[in-house]
């Protein structure tokens, strides 16, 4: 089990949230995804470490940024 917080620019409010869970969910292996809009930051279990490029990647589909991991 791995877990990993990014730093992500662009989120304001819930479906900002809902758009960037949807699309983190969808990378194979992951459990779960928390987001805290206010603080721009978006937790992410999952089975194994994940690439940060296939999480950066998932955060763009959302239409947000990843700043770091």
């Amino acid at each position: 089990m791995a877990e990993e917080v990014y730093q992500v620019t662009g989120m304001t409010c819930g479906h900002c949230a809902q758009h960037v869970t949807s699309e983190v969910q969808k990378l194979p292996g992951v459990t779960g995804v928390d987001v805290d809009v206010e603080q721009g930051r978006v937790t992410v279990r999952s089975e194994a470490a994940l690439r940060a490029a296939d999480v950066r990647a998932a955060v763009e589909e959302a239409g947000y940024e990843l700043v770091s991991s």
